[in-house]
């Protein structure tokens, strides 16, 4: 059974339904196998639970970007 794994930021339930069929689908397409074999996890982590270039992901000036991309 093929494993897809995404780690990121925490998402809400339907960005999780989508992310998960998405991806289902997508290897589904690539690789000829049907979506009922693939198993999908989400490893959500926290902003502040990141880090970019040695720094805290939150005290980085790449922050306002990420925060953008969130909100």
């Amino acid at each position: 059974m093929p494993m897809i794994s995404f780690d990121g930021p925490a998402l809400t339930i339907d960005q999780k339904r989508s992310l998960i069929h998405g991806m289902s689908q997508a290897a589904s397409q690539a690789l000829g196998i049907p979506m009922a074999a693939f198993t999908v996890t989400l490893d959500e982590h926290e902003y502040s639970n990141m880090g970019i270039g040695g720094e805290v992901l939150t005290e980085t000036v790449y922050w306002d970007k990420y925060k953008a991309l969130k909100d």
